[in-house]
């Protein structure tokens, strides 16, 4: 099976990413380090196939940075009702697993939005259906349908964030389009 060439452009933001990631690893950001981590990417992205991330080609800072403070808040929050759940309800806390289809097609959005949900406590990403853009997620105390649909539409403002943070211009039209209408 042949592969699709992708441009220098499309791999560049992957290689990149490769590369801070290596110098993460080792803790060491020093040029000589780098370079042999683009080296081992470069290897890393000639010999696996990685599908091509598609950037929408914009990225908002004045959207980011608030988001950004409200998604710790939200660790911090979370964090201390999943220690409130454990330590007061212990094994009688009910889960439920949720289907919460999102608006974006697009790898990079639905990627971004489950690692999002991941990092806040209570909520983990079980499946992820791509055909769809469905996020399946393991919620922590849910109990009855309006908590389905709060978990839902958290997932959902949380995609909303970052699509007004880096989606492709089509997407904000969409969401803004989404808000206007009753």
């Amino acid at each position: 099976m042949s592969r699709r060439r992708v441009s220098l452009r499309q791999e560049l933001p992957l290689l990149v990413w490769l590369i801070v990631v290596w110098g993460a690893l080792w803790q060491d950001f020093s040029p000589g380090n780098l370079v042999f981590g683009a080296l081992i990417a470069i290897a890393v992205v000639r010999m696996f196939y990685l599908p091509p991330v598609e950037l929408g080609g914009r990225f908002n800072v004045l959207r980011a940075i608030p988001f950004a403070v409200i998604f710790v808040g939200r660790v911090f929050l979370a964090s201390f009702e999943v220690m409130y759940q454990a330590v007061v309800r212990g094994p009688r806390v009910s889960n439920s697993i949720v289907a919460v289809p999102l608006r974006s097609r697009q790898d990079l959005m639905v990627t971004a939005t489950g690692h999002v949900i991941s990092l806040i406590p209570g909520s983990l990403v079980v499946e992820v259906d791509r055909s769809t853009s469905t996020l399946y997620l393991h919620g922590l105390n849910i109990e009855s349908a309006a908590d389905i649909e709060n978990l839902r539409s958290d997932v959902r403002n949380i995609e909303a964030g970052l699509i007004r943070i880096m989606g492709t211009k089509e997407e904000v039209a969409a969401l803004n389009q989404e808000q206007v209408a009753p």
